[in-house]
């Protein structure tokens, strides 16, 4: 495994090697970005707690999607900061955190399939989160259904922050895995449906 210090112009190694799953080079990136992102996030949101939850998702999921390329990171921080900010102050209670994924897809034009659809996506988003282990799943279901900090369950559950962070970060994690199936049948329907739509005007 290749060594890395935190002096010099080495973003450009470092995020190479992340994408080619290298964690020393993610946690090298990470203590060298945290406290710039964690600014960010504070200075919009004037809550600590908040703002550190936001930058740790952030990060879990530039690990998660790391085979994604990175130009420039802080430039990348930054955008990221602003859009979970702007997505957590129109969160609506409750919203599954998968479904962003979805946002830049064409909608349907029946909307009765559309629904369909949708049901049956969250049916297969309840399924996968009932096979994380019970702690993990309390963790996940207390910090996107109940809206907890993760220090508030932390304090709830008798955990470390930490612990409470690394959970989180296997169960999207897990589940992310779990549901790409799902992902590409409501894609694959959407295109159908607007395909069936294009060719019924002609």
């Amino acid at each position: 495994m290749i060594l890395y210090n935190q002096t010099g112009d080495q973003d450009s190694a470092l995020l190479q090697a992340l994408e080619n799953g290298d964690r020393t080079a993610f946690d090298t990136l990470y203590e060298k970005y945290w406290e710039l992102a964690y600014s960010n996030a504070y200075k919009r949101l004037k809550d600590t707690d908040l703002a550190k939850d936001v930058v740790q998702e952030i990060f879990i999921s530039i690990w998660i999607n790391r085979d994604n390329h990175i130009n420039n990171l802080p430039a990348y921080l930054n955008i990221a900061v602003r859009n979970k900010v702007l997505k957590h102050v129109q969160k609506q209670k409750g919203r599954v955190p998968f479904v962003e994924a979805f946002e830049n897809v064409p909608a349907l034009s029946h909307e009765l399939e559309a629904n369909v659809l949708w049901k049956e996506f969250y049916r297969s988003f309840e399924t996968a989160l009932t096979t994380l282990p019970p702690k993990r799943q309390e963790i996940f279901r207390l910090r996107f259904d109940d809206d907890l900090s993760t220090k508030d369950i932390a304090g709830r559950l008798g955990l470390s922050r930490k612990t409470v962070q690394n959970q989180l970060g296997r169960a999207i994690e897990q589940l992310r895995v779990s549901l790409v199936q799902m992902f590409l049948i409501l894609i694959f329907c959407t295109i159908a449906g607007a395909m069936s739509l294009f060719k019924n005007l002609f």
